[in-house]
């Protein structure tokens, strides 16, 4: 797969994902990942790619025509454009397996206060990671970057690695143990030391039913907003 972010910060993105798994997957050629400037497109010495907002307000926001440029210069037929933004549709586990099967993905970082909105019909898709206000769009990026490579075939080196996963099946996945059997007086649960495979399989899926009722339990409780939702996230 081929990734290309739109970026100001190209290390925010570049240097998290050059370790652990997406690292070596881009070290064994499963994800090769490019970046592109919008200050690299700008037609001032200053390299100038905000200006202050119309209608007043506080924060810069990106101009369209350097971000345009820079899109211009990576998208392909079968590109897949995705602007990273609050308003759009919620990133979760089944969109990762959709965009797992993508040839070239690009995403769109807003810093700031976010891009001129006459960027958005340029991308194919709005894509939001939660109501929370981060730096720009991309620690977003990061996370769905992360979370696609991982559903890329050939990178988890065992072939049922993301099969019982959390989301996969729409519940949060069992708890794990490991050695010791008795840690600080917290026992291993009895069911998975039986060796019955039944039996686990069994207490797993209680306890991921359980989980899952939990947290949809918690997320149901609606809380007023502390901060004021910002333009990428």
């Amino acid at each position: 797969m081929r990734v290309d972010a739109v970026t100001l910060f190209q290390s925010m993105i570049d240097s998290p994902l050059s370790e652990s798994i997406v690292g070596r997957a881009r070290e064994e050629g499963f994800l090769e990942l490019g970046f592109v400037n919008p200050r690299d497109f700008t037609e001032n010495r200053h390299r100038t790619v905000d200006g202050k907002p119309y209608g007043g307000g506080t924060g810069m926001v990106m101009m369209a025509e350097p971000v345009y440029r820079a899109l211009k210069t990576v998208r392909k037929k079968n590109s897949v454009v995705i602007l990273l933004t609050p308003k759009g549709r919620r990133f979760d586990q089944a969109l990762a397996l959709e965009l797992a099967k993508k040839k070239h993905l690009i995403f769109i970082c807003g810093h700031y206060e976010g891009i001129d909105e006459r960027v958005t019909p340029l991308a194919d898709m709005e894509l939001s990671i939660g109501d929370y206000v981060l730096t720009g769009g991309e620690p977003a990026a990061v996370a769905v970057i992360d979370a696609v490579t991982r559903l890329i075939p050939g990178v988890l080196r065992k072939e049922d690695a993301t099969v019982n996963e959390t989301f996969t099946d729409g519940l949060i996945e069992a708890p794990h143990y490991t050695r010791p059997g008795v840690w600080r007086g917290q026992k291993v649960p009895e069911a998975l030391l039986s060796g019955n495979h039944k039996l686990i399989a069994e207490w797993r899926r209680a306890q991921a039913q359980e989980l899952t009722g939990k947290a949809k339990s918690a997320s149901a409780v609606k809380k007023k907003p502390a901060v004021r939702r910002k333009n990428f996230k």
